[in-house]
């Protein structure tokens, strides 16, 4: 017996409301809720050239004693980032700063030297100095779940005005951000490091110190113009900022 033209559309109606609620419906990745058909983040990924910095088992060594200190774990490897710290180089030169990654030099009496796994030239290139598997001694409180952009440049406004280097500091944080699931709001400037929720500093002396790259009203574009991009892509962005008081 055939099925009658009612029952037909009724069929269809209900198919329907399921395919939206399917396609609609949060499904669990991690901690990250992410919606069904979200674009790969693979496909976001940018044009980035490898230039490592020498950070061998004796690097590997100072920066699990270090984490040990610091945040009371001996580990060097990074897995499961949270944040995003963006930052300027205070520098004129990708070379310079590279050099001075690669040197490991002592900073702050401590070893290993500081590090950022990327830095954004001032025409955009885009390049890669650390494995993101490995913690770079970039924010105080946060290199233990921290990935550090670098930009060249010596202020906030400096690379706000300057479009190759912005678009590409923003596709890389897109990209990062669609890859590891971490959240806009946790997408921070190096001045507001103090005020996120996943700071945690064993030093009582360190415990405020901070830099004043990257302010907020800067960042507070910067995240404007990331959301916009992000929504373009189909990538989530997440609750509004819960910013912490540090009591700093």
């Amino acid at each position: 017996m055939l099925p009658s033209r009612r029952a037909v559309r009724a069929w269809v109606v209900i198919a329907c409301a399921l395919a939206v609620v399917a396609v609609d419906a949060p499904i669990s990745d991690g901690a990250t809720l992410v919606r069904a058909g979200v674009v790969d983040a693979g496909s976001l990924q940018p044009r980035i050239v490898w230039k490592k910095i020498p950070f061998g088992s004796k690097r590997k060594r100072q920066m699990a004693a270090y984490s040990k200190r610091h945040y009371g774990e001996r580990s060097y490897v990074l897995d499961d980032p949270k944040v995003i710290v963006e930052h300027y180089t205070d520098g004129d030169s990708f070379q310079s700063a590279w050099n001075y990654f690669a040197a490991n030099v002592r900073h702050l009496g401590e070893m290993p030297g500081v590090c950022s796994h990327f830095i954004v030239d001032t025409d955009g290139t885009t390049y890669q100095l650390v494995n993101l598997k490995i913690r770079c001694r970039h924010t105080i409180g946060l290199n233990d779940s921290a990935i550090g952009i670098e930009m060249v440049g010596t202020s906030d406004a400096q690379i706000l005005h300057r479009k190759p280097q912005l678009r590409a500091a923003l596709k890389l944080t897109l990209w990062l951000v669609a890859r590891f699931g971490i959240e806009v709001r946790n997408v921070i400037g190096h001045a507001e490091s103090l005020r996120s929720p996943y700071h945690h500093e064993l030093y009582a002396s360190w415990r405020c110190m901070t830099h004043s790259d990257w302010l907020h009203p800067d960042m507070q574009i910067f995240r404007r113009k990331l959301r916009r991009m992000a929504r373009a892509n189909g990538v989530p962005i997440g609750p509004k900022p819960a910013w912490v008081d540090s009591g700093c």
